[in-house]
């Protein structure tokens, strides 16, 4: 037993030597907060970057392509650069979560300065006053509406997510390939049912089913 237990414990320090050994070399942009570098795919901790596909509305009412805009921001910022990432854990799909420097220069810290990325709360507050700043400002995705990136995660059809409580807008496609939300309330609300393999999804606000190409029911 006592043999079993010192192996276990070998192991656990041999696991924590390697996490600590940094990642160093040319930095590849995936989406706003997940990149490449020497081979390794890390997810930056601390932050919270909106989706690639993820839509969001200007103050004007004009739908916005937030999350592609925002890679296209990083990629322009980061890409192809010298970066070194410190390894902080690992997350459920394998990705090697860790705080990334470019020049000097805390990665995370950057793009929430920059209004690219949230303050990822849940997981640390590093970068909490970052982000008040960004706020006050409307630096980047501050000026536009949009759901939290994880709020939008929730609500993405991927062929198994079930409708968020507070997400009860109902998008539906009819007969003729027109993509129409049903608020509650509303007459054919309830009778209007949602089939993820054609496309229909959940909204947790009008301007989030507006930016993704739906239009108001009449009534």
């Amino acid at each position: 037993m006592l043999r079993i237990c010192s192996w276990f414990v070998l192991a656990l320090g041999l696991a924590g030597a390697a996490l600590a050994d940094s990642i160093d070399g040319t930095l590849r942009v995936v989406d706003g907060d997940t990149v490449d570098v020497a081979g390794v795919r890390v997810r930056l901790h601390g932050i919270d970057a909106p989706e690639r596909d993820q839509p969001c509305t200007t103050l004007s009412g004009q739908n916005w392509a937030c999350g592609d805009w925002v890679t296209r921001r990083v990629h322009d910022l980061f890409d192809g650069r010298a970066a070194r990432c410190t390894p902080l854990d690992v997350d459920r799909y394998g990705r090697t979560v860790a705080r990334c420097t470019v020049g000097q220069r805390d990665m995370g810290q950057v793009l929430v300065q920059e209004g690219l990325a949230y303050a990822y709360r849940k997981y640390s507050m590093a970068y909490d006053l970052d982000e008040k700043a960004a706020v006050i400002a409307d630096r980047g995705i501050h000026g536009f509406i949009m759901d939290s990136p994880a709020r939008y995660r929730l609500t993405r059809i991927e062929g198994r997510s079930a409708p968020d409580p507070d997400c009860r807008i109902k998008g539906n496609i009819n007969a003729d390939g027109v993509r129409i939300y049903h608020l509650p309330g509303q007459a054919f609300y309830e009778r209007t049912g949602i089939r993820p393999e054609k496309g229909e999804r959940w909204f947790c606000s009008e301007a989030q089913a507006r930016a993704s190409g739906w239009r108001p029911a009449r009534r």
